[in-house]
């Protein structure tokens, strides 16, 4: 019991230690199960025994149909025993059948792991989705407005949307304010009333990026929010196209067209897009120096009143019936409509004068970026997407990567952001496989502590890789990802797998320390530990379906961990439990020999000092 509670609590320990989002993630999960198996323990080495003593009392047979039923189950469950001990016992006789055995399901482990597509954290349904929209390049106000409106009748028409939000001239993915886009927050209903196939929330993307596809006045998509509120603020993957020769804006453009086209012909990417508006209509307003120092006009005085009419000048607060009221200047909307109206307006010289801004000024239509955006001190284009279905986030990163060694220049440079930027950051860090590596050093550790032996603990841990196939087949066969959650649920097989194994070795080495021989032994721990063994599985096994069919928020992460686990203790229940005595058996073997020599050089040892 001890060295369960240990090794289910230190198998997080290396987790600790792991830095960025995935160490938090990692951090949490130990901190929670280690405190919870230490209770755990304490509770049965404490409360359960006292427990027991009050309710295991002798009791007389039960009768009817009820006792024979309970006869029935422990007739079928003797034979069970039996048939197990004696798989068990041909298994130990052909030795070397079940190592070769043991080999196939560790490679086909490797196989299901490296077929599995990787990941990060999982899109899941948050009840909610966003919906951006962008026209033609200085499309006004009134079009965007109109173009909302149909938005709003696909919205108002896709099964499981509740209520939706628009705001006309707002992007959230640039966060910049124009008059041709929009964006939409959508609201689901409640998981408890998307019941139908077609109210799911990938069915409902599907639906959406379809109908929306059909609106030939702009280009209009759905996307998720981001897996952790407040790191990006979309979901999928956000990829930054850097210039780092510092060139112009021209160049900037045709390089991100030439990755956008090349990146759409890409199977593992799905949604590409990019708040990158390079050639937006402008209307430029030229100062005349000249002019002004003429006219004794300061500069600086135009600047401040083309900004406070065109665009609006804050002044003051002023207090009014409790409240707090804030005061702008600003033109009238009918005189700030056209740049020529800037002729509407004065600005005083140094003698008291008013002097017209058209004097003053020229204005020449030009274009240009809506905005310029750097990331890294680079002049930068944001490009935003998602996975196409069948294929993880770090799969469409790699194909973004490989298209930008195919078709950019050296002179251009690339980065993530958001929650891409915490992926490929976990990607570079210390890899699961230390991770998993560390763990079983540590349970390995504290084996060889417990048991006194450096031997003994190769029996235990040498089932973890069956644990493993049934994890990742599990995977497999759901069309799941092998992400951060499913990867904290292999660190828990480890402890879990452990277990069954630490039930059948424990009495195994008593046994033999008592003098019985290594086989009988080996099958006599095999049979006094056979219905704990099920018992603790199957119960763990069953509290976890919950995790299996979850539904809500957070589904799709506790679906991945409850696959994990089930499938990795099914595997662990049904496969290992005929291999620990192998093992255990081959170990003491091999180390028997090495123990036999010591003993006898003990002996003879302590012959010479008596001599």
């Amino acid at each position: 019991m001890v060295a369960i509670a240990l090794i289910l609590a230190a198998v997080f320990i290396p987790t600790v230690f792991m830095p960025g989002i995935t160490g938090r993630l990692y951090q949490q999960f130990a901190v929670t199960i280690a405190i919870s198996v230490l209770i755990s323990a304490f509770n049965a080495l404490t409360l359960s025994p006292a427990l027991s003593a009050l309710l295991l009392r002798p009791r007389p047979k039960t009768r009817g149909l009820l006792g024979r039923g309970f006869d029935a189950f422990n007739r079928g469950y003797e034979r069970m025993t039996h048939g197990y001990v004696g798989v068990c016992g041909g298994l130990i006789r052909k030795f070397v059948f079940s190592l070769i055995m043991l080999l196939l399901v560790t490679l086909v482990a490797g196989g299901f792991g490296r077929k599995l597509p990787t990941g990060f954290l999982p899109e899941e349904d948050a009840g909610y989705i966003y919906v951006n929209l962008q026209l033609p390049f200085a499309a006004s106000m009134e079009r965007t407005d109109a173009v909302c409106k149909k938005v709003e009748d696909v919205l108002r028409q896709t099964p499981g949307v509740q209520y939706y939000t628009t705001v006309c001239g707002f992007s959230l993915l640039s966060f910049v304010r124009t008059t041709y886009v929009g964006f939409f927050f959508v609201t689901l209903k409640p998981w408890s009333e998307r019941t139908s196939p077609g109210e799911k929330y990938d069915a409902i993307r599907v639906h959406l990026n379809r109908e929306l596809g059909k609106i030939p006045e702009a280009s209009a998509f759905s996307f998720s929010p981001p897996a952790i509120q407040g790191i990006g603020t979309a979901g999928g993957f956000t990829f930054i196209l850097e210039d780092r020769a510092g060139k112009d804006m021209a160049y900037l453009s045709g390089q991100v067209s030439k990755f956008m086209d090349a990146a759409r012909k890409r199977p593992e990417i799905s949604g590409i897009n990019t708040t990158f508006l390079p050639i937006v209509p402008q209307e430029f307003v030229a100062v005349d120096r000249d002019k002004a120092l003429k006219q004794g006009v300061d500069v600086a005085e135009i600047y401040r009143t083309l900004q406070a009419f065109m665009g609006g000048a804050f002044v003051n607060y002023f207090t009014r019936f409790g409240r707090q009221w804030r005061v702008f200047v600003q033109a009238d909307g009918p005189y700030r409509q056209r740049a020529r109206d800037v002729g509407l307006f004065y600005v005083r010289n140094g003698h008291g004068d008013p002097v017209p801004l058209s004097s003053l000024t020229r204005v020449e239509p030009r274009s240009g970026p809506e905005f310029v955006m750097h990331y890294n001190l680079y002049r930068a284009a944001q490009i935003t997407g998602s996975a196409a279905p069948g294929y993880s986030s770090v799969q469409a990163m790699q194909a973004l990567e490989e298209t930008f060694a195919q078709t950019m220049p050296r002179e251009m440079g690339y980065d993530y952001l958001g929650m891409s930027f915490q992926e490929k950051k976990a990607l570079s860090g210390v890899p699961p496989a230390a991770i998993f590596g560390l763990s079983l050093l540590f349970v390995f550790l504290i084996l060889a502590a417990l048991y006194e032996s450096w031997s003994l603990p190769f029996s235990v841990l040498l089932g973890t890789p069956i644990a493993l196939f049934g994890a990742f087949g599990a995977l497999f066969l759901r069309g799941m990802v092998n992400n951060v959650y499913a990867q904290i649920g292999m660190v828990m097989l480890i402890g879990l797998a452990a277990k069954n194994a630490i039930l059948i070795v424990e009495f195994a080495k008593r046994a033999h320390e008592k003098g019985q021989p290594l086989e009988e032994a080996a099958l006599t721990g095999a049979r006094i530990r056979l219905r704990p063994i099920l018992m603790t599985s199957f119960a763990f096994v069953f509290g976890c379906i919950p995790l299996w069919i979850a539904t809500g928020a957070g589904a799709l992460s506790r679906r991945i961990l409850g696959t994990v686990v089930i499938g990795g203790m099914l595997a662990a229940t049904c496969i290992a439990i005929f291999l620990i005595p192998v093992t255990f058996y081959i170990i003491e073997r091999i180390s028997g020999a090495s123990d036999v020599t010591k003993k006898k050089d003990a002996i003879d040892e302590k012959d010479a000092r008596k001599t």
